[in-house]
């Protein structure tokens, strides 16, 4: 699976100029994106604390795609290019974006929780 990853920063302008991208990003930006040809799945999530990093960043959106081939059919496609002018009409400097690959390897080794041991019922000789 591929992931385009999108990070917000607030806005200097203040609550209001915040108020006016989040209205904007669910009315018009979050259904040009759902157009996109190849999107399995849409995450927009709030970000109520920061542990480490910029402190600035409020809102995350993860897209999924099935394969590098679907993303990037989707970003050549005519659907992605008019969500993305409209990004840079909505949130000009404020969006950080990024493209994640599964790594299943690591996310075996940080998976503590799950039982590795091999039990059997059968005795040994």
């Amino acid at each position: 699976m591929i992931t385009m990853l999108a990070l917000y920063r607030r806005p200097d302008a203040g609550p209001e100029a915040q108020e006016t991208f989040e209205r904007r990003y669910a009315e018009e930006h979050l259904p040009l994106v759902a157009a996109t040809p190849g999107l399995r799945a849409v995450r927009v999530r709030r970000v109520t604390q920061a542990l480490l990093g910029d402190r600035d960043i409020f809102l995350v959106t993860a897209m999924d795609f099935d394969d590098r081939a679907t993303f990037d059919a989707a970003l050549a496609s005519d659907e992605m290019r008019a969500a993305s002018r409209n990004l840079r009409e909505i949130a000009p400097g404020l969006a950080t974006l990024l493209v994640l690959e599964d790594v299943p390897e690591s996310d075996a080794a940080g998976s503590p929780a799950v039982d590795t041991v091999e039990t059997t019922t059968q005795e040994r000789p």
